[in-house]
């Protein structure tokens, strides 16, 4: 399964990781929840969560994957939920993270914006 860190060198891979700072979230744990704000985001490193939409599975994520961006760069409201299947470890990033992070790599930049087209697309 691809990675959102694929398309991305070692270095920055580094810069991204960071930025923000590195959670362990326990199994049945809901960092983001659907219709509140955009405050933070969480690229996955272990486990996997269950997105939800309406109390409605939609997908399911896992390692290499980023969640809770689509509300910040879009700002909007939460559009789903996130639900650990496993026990999470992942990079957890403020709203104002990931802006800076969009401001100063053009590279995350339309990684981060295509993935939100394809995403809302859906």
């Amino acid at each position: 399964m691809a990675s959102f860190f694929d398309s991305f060198t070692p270095r920055e891979v580094a810069r991204i990781s960071a930025h923000g700072r590195r959670v362990k979230l326990p199994e049945g744990w809901s960092p983001i929840w659907e219709d509140t704000p955009a405050d933070k985001a969480y690229i996955l490193l272990e486990g996997s969560v269950s997105v939800r939409r309406d109390g409605s599975e939609i997908a399911q994520l896992g390692p290499g994957d980023i969640v809770g961006e689509a509300a910040i760069v879009g700002h909007t409201l939460r559009t789903a939920s996130i639900v650990a299947l496993t026990p999470l470890v992942a990079i957890h990033f403020t709203d104002s993270d990931l802006k800076e992070l969009l401001e100063e790599m053009p590279s995350f930049r339309e990684k981060v914006t295509a993935l939100v087209q394809e995403r809302v697309g859906h």
